[in-house]
């Protein structure tokens, strides 16, 4: 088996408006070259149409360190907040017309926990606090009969990144693991997994600065022949694509989707609107870190593999995206970890909070297609 080097023999089309961009250098004009190619960007896309529809289901809120949320900005009580990972699933016609369903985000609790990074918050605490920091609202099982969608029929799959992921428990392996007797059933048996080939090879020789946050053997012995390795930008159809986004990982992208509403983003470079938008943030800290270091994003700093890669990347997710309906203020940019707003948090609380992305009907589906 080996894995799909070539995008285009799925129906992805590689597209190209931010490559100049991106290779700029030196590196302080990049931000404006990037708006200036958003522009382009936003435009051809929208003329190509709107996905069919889009349903968020939350999966589990997990603990969070304050000084990574907000890269030391906010200034906090608790040092923990949680974040909320939440399932996307949306439906699209492809370019020759089919319906498709992209899974994104799947996590998989279990597979999480293993991660070097919550392993170790767990073995240091009780199991009461464990209970009361982590609360699990769907299994992926759940997530997907919900939306009325049978694994079976998922199409791709994928994830911003690949933190605390471990992806043999979705594309299943061609060895035992676990001390399991027989390899691991895929999960998602007949979906193309999208990933970006910098994050693959991560897993293969994962530097000290990236260890807390890879789960160990998490792609060893994955069955590959179903993995699509992407160079950068790709649309899945109409109204789907998927954006590289650096810096938080290497490989890190974001998704694109085109609603009724206009554009969206879903990424993980942030955890709240305030992330991108830190001049109208309420979070103490937060706007002013921004003015005093002349910066217009605040980023989530757990790794900070290229933190100018990952400014210019949360650049191009707000340029990219429409402004929310219900208050123009904010922008479409929907974490995909989004932080929440609990009362223990206080006072470091999102200023605003999406919540999800949701518009159309979902076509239920058991079987491909």
């Amino acid at each position: 088996m080996a894995a799909i080097e070539s995008p285009e023999t799925v129906g992805l089309r590689p597209f190209h408006e931010f490559d100049d961009a991106n290779a700029l250098w030196p590196r302080g004009g990049r931000p404006e070259a990037i708006r200036k190619a958003a522009d382009e960007f936003r435009s051809r896309f929208k003329e190509q149409g709107e996905i069919t529809a889009v349903r968020t289901i939350p999966l589990v809120s997990a603990p969070y360190p304050v000084k990574y949320a907000f890269g030391g900005a906010a200034k906090a009580i608790n040092p923990y907040v949680n974040i909320v990972n939440r399932l996307v699933v949306v439906q699209f016609e492809d370019f020759e017309g089919e319906m498709k369903t992209l899974v994104w985000e799947p996590t998989i609790p279990e597979g999480s926990a293993d991660a070097p990074f919550y392993a170790q918050l767990a073995a240091a605490s009780p199991q009461w606090v464990q209970d009361k920091l982590a609360t699990e609202f769907n299994t992926l099982d759940q997530a997907l009969a919900s939306a009325g969608i049978a694994p079976e029929a998922v199409n791709f799959v994928s994830f911003d990144h690949l933190h605390v992921q471990d992806v043999r428990r979705l594309m299943g392996t061609t060895k035992p693991i676990d001390g399991e007797s027989e390899p691991k059933e895929a999960y998602f048996p007949n979906a193309k997994f999208l990933c970006q080939r910098l994050e693959v090879a991560t897993f293969e020789n994962v530097h000290p600065m990236q260890w807390a946050w890879y789960v160990p053997d998490g792609m060893t012995d994955v069955r590959d022949d179903n993995l699509v390795l992407l160079d950068g930008d790709v649309e899945l159809g109409k109204g789907v694509a998927i954006l590289w986004t650096p810096g938080h990982t290497d490989g890190n992208h974001s998704l694109v989707i085109n609603t009724p509403e206009g554009i969206w983003v879903s990424s993980e470079n942030g955890v709240c609107a305030d992330s991108w938008q830190p001049h109208l943030s309420k979070i103490p800290g937060v706007k002013g870190f921004a003015e005093f270091m002349g910066r217009e994003v605040v980023l989530n700093s757990n790794t900070l593999e290229d933190s100018v890669d990952q400014y210019d990347s949360m650049v191009k997710e707000k340029s990219v995206a429409d402004s929310v309906a219900s208050d123009p203020r904010w922008l479409q940019v929907f974490p995909s970890s989004e932080m929440a707003t609990l009362r223990r948090q206080w006072p470091v609380v999102p200023s605003y909070t999406h919540g999800g992305m949701n518009y159309g009907r979902i076509e239920r589906r058991h079987a491909r297609g």
